[in-house]
Formats: structure tokens, C-alpha cells, sequence
């Protein structure tokens, strides 16, 4: 997919930016790569204190950075809500700097909203599962306003299409994507 900057304007008529992170960004990449009205979702980080961070700085957990991707879509195929209703199935946020094996402050659930418009969306659908029950743990995904997105280094990008036979994107992605397919099939290109 290609990669759309950061700079890339949130005015056009059609388009818009979600950034998301729920754990490692390579299975939160792959399944949006598939949805439909998602032009491109580039893993980065986001939410730390150090510019231009590198993988090894996010691995640390120091560097307060967190594994996102960032999608830019057409939200006339696909709207912010639809991009939510996938996250929050793509893996569990209701744990604490984690996902699964993976522990740190760089997996922790959080959504990095763009405008008051998203804002508001976030909140009132994390409001609606909590009141719902739909998870048994309180949900702590972290929601903040957007801070600079550095993309992650390029051999991250489309990781799990690159490494199908990598030992991790076979034991935790590949399912993952399989549950996931399943769940969306109409959403899928």
C-alpha cells in the first residue's frame, strides 16, 4: 500500500486519518490492508517523548511511544465508526500495556483522534460498550489527541505479507486474520 504523510490534508472531501494501536502493529495493519475504503495504513509510533524514534528506542519502553497504524480512508466506503468497531475487535483493550506475550507500554490499546468529530465518536463508543457489557473488564484503551506520527522503518511496512512464514505472524497474526475475515467478510477489497 502506499504511504500517505502525515501532511497529507484531512479537509479533502472524501478522505480522512484514523490513528490506532492495539498491541504489535503488523496484525493491526494487515487486516485493515484487506477493508475496503482503507487507501493505506502505515505502522509508526506515536504518543512518545523522543523524535524520530527507532524500533530498538520503542522496544525499551522508554521512549513512551506506542505501535500504531495509521489509515487513511475513504469514508464514503467506510466510516470512522466502521474503522472502530474493527479495532476493538482486533484485540483486547481491555488489558493494560499489553496484548497477549506482548508487554510494554509500546502494545497498550489507544486511539489518537484527529478533530472533536472523532473525539466524540471514540468516547461515546467506548461509552456504549461499557454500558453493554461487551467486555467483562473495564476497557482501558487510552484516547488522546494526535501527536506527530514518525513512521515505523520500512521492512515493518506490509510486514505480514513480506513474512507470512515468520514464526510469530504464524502462531498470533494468522489467526488473528482468520477470525478477523471471518467476523468482515462484507468488509473485505
Amino acid at each position: 500500500m502506499t504511504n500517505i504523510s502525515e501532511s497529507t490534508s484531512l479537509t479533502n472531501n472524501t478522505h480522512s486519518i484514523a490513528t490506532i494501536a492495539g498491541g504489535c502493529f503488523w496484525c493491526i495493519e494487515a487486516a485493515f490492508s484487506q477493508v475496503k475504503g482503507i487507501l493505506s495504513a502505515t505502522s509508526g509510533y506515536m504518543g512518545g517523548h523522543i523524535d524520530n524514534p527507532s524500533y530498538e528506542d520503542i522496544c525499551t519502553g522508554n521512549s513512551g511511544h506506542a505501535e500504531v497504524v495509521q489509515l487513511y480512508f475513504d469514508h464514503q466506503i467506510i466510516s470512522y465508526q466502521q474503522i472502530l468497531e474493527i479495532f476493538f475487535t482486533l484485540h483486547d483493550p481491555t488489558q493494560l500495556n499489553r496484548q497477549g506475550n506482548d508487554i510494554g507500554t509500546q502494545y497498550r490499546s489507544a486511539i489518537f483522534y484527529h478533530d472533536q468529530k472523532q473525539q466524540k465518536i471514540v468516547l461515546k463508543t467506548i461509552q456504549k460498550m461499557t454500558d453493554t457489557k461487551v467486555f467483562k473488564q473495564n476497557i482501558v484503551t487510552q484516547v488522546s489527541a494526535t501527536e506527530t506520527f514518525f513512521p515505523a522503518e520500512k521492512y515493518h511496512q506490509n510486514y505480514f505479507n513480506n513474512n507470512p512464514e515468520n514464526q510469530y505472524c504464524q502462531v498470533l497474526v494468522s489467526p488473528k486474520l482468520a477470525k478477523f475475515k471471518k467476523a468482515f467478510t462484507d468488509k473485505l477489497k
